[in-house]
């Protein structure tokens, strides 16, 4: 990561009731949430430009999201291969919690972390 970069690659709201937590986002933004399943989650997504160099997020019920007053998940730019990053995160006094995990050739894997203060972070990058 550099200063050219965008320090926020994605964003993720854990929700446990996908079709619930969609119409209040819609509702709340006047928006329309596109949907997917992948790797065991269901997913909606805020409108956003992917190439426009804006971070986007959606709201995902899954596995490893569980709604909390902790916050949600925000995906830290791990480019350009996120085994550079996460090779760090033990010596530097966190955990890794889910390692680097494939997403899709188009979007590219994906890492959950805990800092040296117990927050939960991710981290993405496109290899």
């Amino acid at each position: 990561m550099n200063a050219s970069e965008n320090a926020l690659n994605w964003f993720e709201i854990s929700v446990s009731d996908i079709a619930r937590a969609k119409k209040f986002y819609e509702e709340i933004f006047s928006i329309e949430m596109q949907e997917q399943e992948s790797m065991g989650m269901k997913m909606a997504f805020f409108p956003a430009d992917a190439m426009a160099g804006k971070a986007g997020g959606g709201i995902v019920e899954g596995p490893y999201h569980k709604p909390s007053a902790d916050g949600a998940k925000i995906y830290l730019n791990g480019n350009p291969d996120l085994d550079i990053v996460l090779g760090k995160v033990e010596a530097a006094g966190g955990q890794v919690t889910m390692p680097k995990t494939k997403i899709s050739d188009e979007i590219g894997y994906m890492a959950f972390f805990i800092d040296t203060e117990g927050n939960g972070g991710a981290l993405h990058s496109n290899k």
